[in-house]
């Protein structure tokens, strides 16, 4: 049988010029010249006698011809690449390189990760750095426990929900006191009244929660934003006003009393934290246990949460 496709350094150099948009970058990632890239494209180019990238001073940019061919072959270049470093290494079977968004590995996921150790002593979890932007276009992480909504994320990726859309409003306990003892605080709309605190990559938050407890033309006036949890978390404990939050990143505070809920009601918000992974890392040894574990975890996790929301509503 003749073969028509051309040879992985060539597929390698297009998909890696064509993800970081420039043949210099390609080639520091790929450790080779750019004059090799440049002639791995030049190659690929002759062998389909068509245009895959478009170049000038200033500018790359892929042909129709070029899309298709990257959408085509993206995923299966990388699960060869994936495939070929698991058998040079048989111990990445029980390797497992995540990627979590720091305030869910530091408040929930840590304090459980003893229990899948004991469970599982052979494999071992290593943190990679968090990403925002994590597109799994590298060697690493494995798989990553990102923030969004089902439907957000990319077709090539699986993803699973684990926890973090379960939403509740706190304040400081003295707050809850003072309005209780005033005769207020009857209803969900009269929060409107208080410093709406809020997390700054999520401002719609709170209107969103209102409107889920029966408040429908809310139109909150928002007070302070902060981009890191923790210092939401603070901010509330220190009394500077009221914020809506993931119920599964306060239980310890909720537990203590340094934080209550006034209106401790069963409401979802869409987003949440998913585990996701590209497609072609899905049969990955170590990750099929870590997924079935944490899904198990959370999964009783919000079970409990639900139970602790219908006993004290």
């Amino acid at each position: 049988m003749k073969i028509r496709s051309p040879s992985m350094s060539e597929l390698h150099a297009f998909v890696t010029v064509a993800r970081v948009g420039s043949f210099t970058r390609a080639a520091e990632e790929l450790c080779v010249t750019q004059a090799a890239v440049s002639r791995a494209i030049n190659r690929l180019e002759s062998h389909f006698g068509q245009v895959l990238l478009r170049r000038s001073a200033h500018l790359l940019t892929i042909t129709p011809a070029g899309c298709a061919f990257l959408e085509a072959i993206r995923g299966p270049v990388a699960a060869i690449e994936e495939a070929s470093a698991t058998l040079m290494s048989g111990s990445d079977n029980k390797r497992l390189t995540l990627s979590v968004v720091p305030t869910l590995a530091g408040v929930w996921l840590l304090p459980r990760l003893p229990i899948f150790s004991q469970r599982h002593p052979g494999i071992e979890i290593i943190f990679a750095p968090y990403r925002r932007d994590e597109d799994f276009a590298g060697p690493q992480p494995d798989a990553a426990i990102l923030t969004g909504a089902a439907g957000e994320w990319p077709a090539r990726w699986d993803c699973d929900y684990v926890i973090g859309r379960e939403m509740v409003p706190v304040a400081h306990p003295a707050r809850l006191s003072r309005r209780r003892a005033a005769g207020q605080w009857t209803t969900p709309a009269e929060l409107m009244n208080e410093q709406l605190l809020y997390h700054t990559s999520t401002p719609t938050r709170w209107q969103l929660w209102l409107r889920e407890a029966g408040v429908l033309e809310a139109t909150p006036k928002l007070a302070s934003g902060f981009d890191h949890v923790s210092i939401l978390i603070q901010a509330v404990k220190t009394d500077m006003g009221v914020a809506v939050l993931q119920r599964c990143l306060i239980q310890e505070e909720l537990a203590s009393g340094q934080l209550v809920i006034p209106f401790n009601l069963p409401i979802s918000l869409p987003r949440g934290y998913f585990l996701c992974a590209p497609v072609q890392r899905r049969n990955h040894p170590a990750l099929v246990v870590f997924r079935q574990w944490l899904l198990e975890t959370a999964e009783a996790d919000r079970t409990l949460l639900m139970q602790n929301t219908m006993t004290t509503a």
